[in-house]
């Protein structure tokens, strides 16, 4: 499994843009072959940065999906909108019985 974490801080004037962005983004992936699970965070203790976690199957598709032009415009529009560049981290990751 792969695992997709990132996080974005906006500029005041633009979290209302950026939430819905951001929204459109986790929708449209969810329905992604390869998808396991995709969502967006509100971080607590600072409200202007959103926080992405993502399961994909496969780095196969995790790469299908950076391929998809929906992903390509969100990350384009989110430069628009940050007040610093979006952090993003890819993992490998197998499931730890307990």
């Amino acid at each position: 499994m792969i695992l997709v974490t990132g996080s974005i801080v906006a500029r005041a004037d633009s979290l209302d843009r950026l939430l819905a962005l951001s929204l459109e983004h986790v929708l449209r992936s969810r329905t992604e072959p390869g998808c396991l699970a995709h969502a967006v965070h509100r971080d607590v203790e600072n409200p202007l940065r959103l926080v992405f976690l993502e399961q994909w199957s496969d780095r196969a598709a995790l790469a299908a999906h950076f391929a998809v032009p929906g992903s390509r415009a969100f990350v384009a529009g989110v430069r628009e909108l940050a007040a610093e560049p979006p952090q993003i981290g890819v993992y490998e990751a197998e499931p730890v019985k307990v």
